[in-house]
């Protein structure tokens, strides 16, 4: 057949002809040299970094670096590889590794535990924002046409006795070629991973499957029920005043940076601006993720002392306040509650009953406002209501607000961040907030206006974001490493007059408070506190309100400890 009539799928067919046939021991250690080369580019970026190479020593190095990689992932994968399993393991290993390094390369993502968590508990709405043209391509160059060298490249044929003989001699070794790289730059690699040990989160695609793995390895069965903490939670008697209604709205991805109240160079929340709020300007998250977060957010433990399991197996906040006598209502505009509110009455805006709101990729966060609203006139009784925002959640932060509000242009109008300059992408983040600004000063206004109630407001953010700062974008970084765009986030009080009556609270000494630098750990216990709820879990020392409060509002039995 003339040149110039052959088909691609002649060109691609006489190509394969022509390959060698292989064992599936050199076709598995093809992949991991390309796993190698082309998969882990953020991880040769960021040793280069730390190494800053300038001779020929420090680039063999990275040489040495390298066969140590590739010989990690053979000897974990070589025992797995047999003629009827290779092509259906390297289809695996090389999907994977094409996702993984899309998000490590693109975003900045660390595959640590945490990450893992996030996945498994992204719901669809989520996943399908990360789904991208930009994923499609790198899955299209890095999945689909390696794949088609994997299906097509002719394997050796060998009988199951000198098969398993050549997998054990294959095994030997890569296990000595890895022990002779290792001890010729151990000295250089573990002071690497010593002084930047989240480099080990970047090997792909070692890092999602070790992370998985762990996860998996760590998740024994929890109990049926959830286990009770503040068994003794009793609320301390207050004078006869209107019911209390404390709204607890938990933010979503808003980091303190880009919020006018603290200091941002753009005025992005002008209408809090205009109120008579307190904005605490130093408080640190407890996690880097949703999923981290918003457990320890409602638990007794501390960032520092966290268990996942403990959160997960135990009571939250909520249960011990609903012991105590209030009603508690948990209404979510986000992906769920991480198991906090299980314990309790829930909600969730329908698009039915809100078309003006809500569309194919969710609900505003205007939706909340609407949502409290129509609770008001029902309330007889002290409680406490929880309004999950969706607020700036990623990467499609100009879905997060109405066209109204699209103050700061241009923006970036497309999850797929790597299509936008930084100025748009934080252009968008800032008008998102700008709309954040407005739903909480509504809130306000309809807490404000009952006058049948003494109502209170908190807001306070799960975590920040990166939005391109040293080439990270979105979060979960482990929190050793996570920088401060991911750590820091806006909290703002409002209480009327008679909620303030009833709590015995002092608000100029709260907004004495506003520059102390705070964090998570202060939620549970500053609101027993500000609820009047006694029990042994609450510790005054992390209460921010406990001295501005009148004696007669403190409990008696409150343990207070020095830390």
């Amino acid at each position: 057949m003339p040149e110039f009539t052959r088909s691609p799928l002649d060109s691609l067919r006489r190509f394969r002809s022509r390959l060698p046939a292989l064992s599936p021991q050199a076709l598995t250690l093809l992949a991991c040299l390309g796993f190698t080369l082309f998969y882990n580019q953020r991880f040769w970026a960021a040793v280069i970094e730390a190494m800053s190479p300038t001779g020929l020593g420090d680039w063999g190095q990275l040489v040495g670096y390298g066969v140590v990689m590739t010989g990690l992932h053979l000897v974990v994968f070589l025992p797995l590889v047999g003629r009827a399993t290779v092509k259906p393991l390297l289809t695996a290993l090389v999907l994977v590794a094409a996702s993984v390094s899309y998000f490590t390369g693109h975003y900045g993502t660390y595959f640590d535990t945490h990450m893992i968590d996030n996945v498994l508990q992204t719901d669809t709405r989520e996943a399908g924002e990360l789904l991208t043209p930009g994923l499609a391509f790198n899955l299209l160059l890095f999945g689909l046409l390696p794949l088609s060298l994997v299906w097509g490249w002719p394997l050796r044929r060998r009988s199951w006795r000198r098969g398993l003989g050549a997998g054990a001699l294959w095994w030997l070794g890569s296990v000595v070629v890895l022990v002779g790289a290792l001890l010729l730059s151990f000295q250089s690699l573990s002071s690497l991973m010593r002084n930047h040990h989240e480099l080990r989160y970047l090997i792909t695609p070692g890092n999602a499957i070790v992370s998985t793995g762990q996860v998996m390895a760590a998740s024994p069965p929890l109990p049926e029920d959830r286990l009770p903490i503040g068994e003794d939670a009793r609320r301390l008697p207050s004078a006869e005043n209107n019911p209390r209604l404390l709204v607890l709205v938990v933010g979503e991805t808003v980091r303190a940076a880009n919020w006018g109240l603290s200091g941002y160079d753009r005025q992005t929340t002008p209408r809090l601006a205009e109120r008579d709020v307190v904005n605490f300007s130093e408080v640190a998250s407890c996690g880097t993720s949703t999923a981290v977060s918003l457990p320890c957010m409602f638990s007794p433990q501390g960032r520092n002392d966290y268990d996942e399991r403990f959160t997960r197996s135990h009571e939250s906040l909520l249960d011990v306040v609903q012991r105590a006598g209030y009603r508690v209502v948990w209404i979510d505009n986000q992906s769920g509650c991480k198991g906090v509110c299980d314990g309790v009455e829930r909600a969730a805006p329908s698009s039915d009953d809100y078309p003006e709101l809500c569309g194919e990729e969710g609900c505003l966060d205007g939706v909340l406002v609407e949502k409290l609203a129509r609770r008001l006139g029902e309330i007889r009784e002290d409680t406490v209501i929880v309004l999950h925002m969706l607020g700036n959640h990623g990467p499609s932060y100009f879905q997060r607000y109405p066209e109204d509000f699209r103050a700061f242009t241009p923006t970036c109008d497309t999850a797929d961040l790597a299509r936008c300059d930084r100025e748009a992408i934080v252009n968008g983040y800032d008008n998102a907030i700008l709309y954040t600004d407005n739903v909480l000063d509504r809130i306000i206004g309809v807490l404000e206006r009952n006058q049948s109630l003494a109502t209170a407001m908190l807001y306070v953010s799960d975590h920040g974001e990166s939005l391109g700062e040293k080439g990270i974008y979105l979060h979960g970084l482990p929190y050793a490493i996570a920088p401060r765009e991911q750590t820091r986030v806006p909290m703002v009080w409002w209480a009327s007059d008679d909620f303030a009556e009833t709590a015995g609270l002092n608000d100029d000494c709260l907004a004495a408070q506003s520059d102390r630098a705070l964090s998570h750990d202060y939620l549970f216990h500053s609101l027993l506190g500000l609820l009047g709820v006694e029990s042994e879990v609450r510790n005054d020392a992390l209460d921010l309100t406990a001295s501005c409060r009148a004696p007669e509002a403190q409990a008696p039995g409150a343990i207070i400890t020095q830390q």
